[in-house]
């Protein structure tokens, strides 16, 4: 095992983060100076031991997560221990939680929903392994809020960024891994947009000169996927270095725009700004060879299937951002 190390979590949503909750009647709301006593009071309390896992660490979850993530290498199974990243998937709670499950995170969560701060997106989420997890383990989750930064203004309106970390120990103790988690909870705008625009859809995906080509090809109706300049690997998401020859010269294919649904989820909850749930999420896999997350449509949610024939479609979200989607589509 190399010594601990951070990166940024693969998945988005932090199965482990509270989920926003509908401000309960006996939650009053509280206006900045007490959102940060109440922020002093939650951190004050320190670590704070939650429900071990209920199943411990296991082959069959093992080998879903590998084949989800197409990750080929047969180490973890033939060793008997776990991906790093999957830390957080063996104590996943489930949508409907004890009043045991609460964390400090949970009140503070509450709080700024009840003041009207009741828009969430993820900003920051750094995980550190210590070991691997080993098969038949049971890892038991400790959550420690950090901080609440703000009012702060950002492009979704005004918020509070609140900070905690988690940390998964083993029955004898030992760390195993850690993560620190950061969200922006944010009042959502009311001021009415003009007749002639279309409200900003608030969900704006991150554009780097990594990202560009692609987002411009959404613009023009091309689904583009990155190639290796040099060896000619393709690979989705972008990045700036070939994980095949590690080069950074890259290029690009456009692809033809059909797929099959290699994997999918139904969202209900959380709530998810300027989106109606329930909504599927879908893993598509194409002829060129990558995997692309994109939501489903056009399709009643309960004759979505995994293996299901699709072609990309683009959907206006508002006056600038172009999204590709899935629908259904029909083989000769």
């Amino acid at each position: 095992m190399t010594p601990p190390s951070k990166t940024p979590s693969p998945t988005t949503p932090s199965p482990t983060t509270p989920s926003p909750t509908t401000p309960s009647p006996t939650t009053p709301p509280l206006n900045d100076e007490e959102l940060h006593e109440l922020a002093g009071k939650q951190a004050a309390l320190g670590e704070v031991r939650g429900t071990p896992a209920q199943d411990p660490v296991n082959g069959p979850m093992i080998r879903h997560w590998l084949d989800a993530m197409g990750d080929e290498n047969p180490a973890y199974l033939e060793k008997g221990v776990a991906p790093p990243a999957m830390a957080q998937v063996w104590t996943m709670p489930g949508v409907r939680r004890s009043a045991k499950d609460r964390s400090p995170v949970d009140d503070m969560i509450a709080a700024l929903d009840a003041s009207g701060y009741t828009g969430v997106v993820a900003t920051n989420c750094e995980q550190t392994y210590h070991r691997y997890a080993r098969v038949d383990e049971r890892l038991t989750p400790a959550t420690r809020f950090a901080e609440l930064a703000g009012p702060k203004r950002t492009a979704l309106g005004v918020g509070f960024f609140a900070t905690w970390k988690v940390t998964w120990y083993a029955e004898d103790d030992e760390p195993v891994a850690e993560m620190l988690f950061r969200v922006l909870k944010f009042r959502p705008r009311t001021k009415a947009a003009p007749a002639a625009d279309r409200p900003a859809y608030p969900l704006q995906p991150a554009i780097n000169q990594d990202t560009a080509f692609f987002w411009e090809g959404v613009r023009q109706g091309e689904l583009r996927i990155q190639t290796c300049a040099d060896c000619g690997h393709h690979r989705h998401p972008p990045g700036p270095l070939c994980p095949h020859c590690r080069s950074a010269n890259s290029s690009h294919l456009v692809a033809s725009g059909q797929g099959t649904l290699y994997s999918y989820v139904v969202h209900h909850h959380p709530p998810v700004p300027g989106r109606e749930t329930p909504f599927v999420v879908g893993v598509v896999e194409l002829p060129e060879g990558v995997r692309i997350v994109g939501n489903v449509v056009d399709c009643p949610i309960e004759e979505v299937a995994v293996g299901m024939p699709l072609r990309v479609t683009y959907r206006p979200m508002d006056d600038q951002l172009i999204l590709p989607m899935w629908a259904p589509r029909e083989e000769a």
